[in-house]
């Protein structure tokens, strides 16, 4: 057989893992290539997986209702048209509990390795001890045995959780998981040994964030109520302290008139509607910012290591309120569109998101992010820029003012009312410089002022 695996695909840069909903093929189905064959749930997407090839499914590797790494295989499809093989709670479960069998081997194949091996454990011990790649490699690296570790996934099956806190709490002399002690320099005046815990010349740095990240425990008083973090608010939480434990923050602010957008919004009002079109506040926002990042490339980049990557898209994150919880639907290639086409597709990312709706790739390669929270009437905020990007827009209210007007002409002063809010960018500082923000902020300013007509 000629057979290709079918991965848990990246639902997004903050989700780590994904439930299989529900297979809609069966074992020995014909399948045609981008034809779905299951749904994936997360906390942020519920989304259809399509074939990789046409085929026919031979293995289901993930039940439904399991949860998984990202990455893991969780079906085989033969592209010749092989027979169908069993599930993963037969074959796959009794691979990782003897010698390494080639994926391809038949289940023959398996059973006689599982003879050989003198291995006689129950189907239900197999598939709790069978666990992830890379819940593996940190018992590995951490020198844990998996069957030590109590588990909390279907079937007592180990989660990526589960061996992050039996590593956390285990008992120094206990064999697992125990912290290396580094000795103190002589001119260090310290009676307290430090403590660190295992790690390998290869470890994300991301990774080990993550693992880091621990929020303190209040006492409870008689009169409160306490709820565990439902899954994206935990998510939502470790990833704002990831990127505020990285990125240094930076906020500059600008005040932009809209009077030349509420012109062109009356001007057009008609014609959009008869087009279906909804354009809002929001889209000229959008339109500007994607034409004046391509001025700007250090605030639509990123650093990685000791390098600095420039992207070479403009793909806008735009922050959707979900009430509880949030998300950030991307518009790829935003320099591309048009200010309708930018405006529909806001529409259709932030109506899809509120439905649980979207696509995998539609929450993943944001290069810059607007979020605006001046739509529930906030004058400005502060907000913390997204993992993997340089930079995050915050739009304040847009509310009438009194200002001062100077007619260019006569020079003299005058009080008129006009529609103004403040904008607020968030950048890392090890990248952006202040003069940079003042600059990017200054152009925008001037676009979204001066509106040309024909956007």
């Amino acid at each position: 057989m000629a057979r290709i695996e079918v991965p848990m695909p990246q639902m997004g840069e903050s989700i780590a893992e994904g439930t299989v909903s529900q297979w809609l093929k069966q074992l020995g189905d014909k399948v045609e290539r981008d034809e779905p064959i299951l749904e994936i749930s997360t906390d942020k997407v519920d989304a259809e997986i399509p074939s990789p090839s046409d085929g026919t499914l031979v293995e289901i590797a993930v039940q439904e209702g399991e949860t998984v790494e990202v990455g893991t295989i969780v079906a085989y499809i033969d592209t010749e048209g092989g027979p169908a093989g069993v599930s993963a709670s037969t074959v796959e479960s009794e691979v990782d509990a003897v010698p390494e069998v080639p994926r391809e081997s038949e289940t023959e194949s398996v059973e006689v390795a599982l003879e050989a091996s003198g291995a006689h454990t129950s189907a239900e011990e197999r598939l709790r001890t069978r666990s992830t790649p890379v819940v593996r490699k940190i018992a590995e690296e951490h020198g844990v045995n998996i069957k030590d570790v109590p588990g909390t996934g279907h079937a007592g099956r180990v989660t990526k959780q589960d061996i992050l806190d039996f590593i956390e709490h285990a008992v120094p002399g206990s064999g697992s998981a125990q912290p290396v002690t580094v000795p103190i320099p002589s001119d260090v005046s310290s009676a307290t040994p430090v403590v660190r815990e295992p790690s390998t010349a290869s470890s994300d740095l991301w990774t080990t964030f993550y693992r880091e990240v621990q929020h303190p425990e209040f006492p409870v008083r008689s009169a409160d109520t306490v709820e565990p973090m439902d899954k994206i608010r935990r998510l939502t939480a470790e990833h704002m302290v990831i990127a505020k434990r990285v990125a240094p923050h930076v906020h500059s602010f600008i005040e932009i008139d809209f009077s030349a957008v509420d012109f062109i919004r009356t001007e057009s009002k008609d014609r959009w509607a008869s087009q279906g079109a909804r354009v809002s506040y929001t889209a000229f926002v959008a339109w500007a910012v994607s034409r004046v990042l391509r001025e700007f490339p250090t605030v639509n980049s990123t650093i990685s290591g000791n390098n600095i990557i420039y992207r070479g898209n403009v793909n806008l994150g735009m922050a959707v309120d979900l009430n509880p919880g949030l998300i950030v639907p991307v518009v790829h290639d935003a320099d591309h569109l048009g200010l309708v086409g930018i405006g529909n597709k806001i529409v259709d990312l932030a109506t899809r998101a509120r439905d649980r709706k979207l696509m995998p790739d539609e929450i993943q390669g944001a290069t810059f992010t607007i979020t605006n929270p001046g739509v529930l009437g906030t004058l400005v905020g502060l907000p913390v820029i997204p993992k993997g990007t340089a930079a995050i827009l915050g739009t304040g209210a847009i509310e009438k003012r009194v200002v001062v007007v100077t007619d260019p002409d006569t020079g003299t002063d005058s009080m008129a009312i006009r529609k103004k809010s403040l904008f607020s960018l968030g950048y890392d500082h090890r990248i952006v410089d202040g003069a940079d923000a003042a600059r990017f902020l200054a152009r925008l300013k001037e676009t979204l002022e001066i509106f040309p007509n024909d956007a």
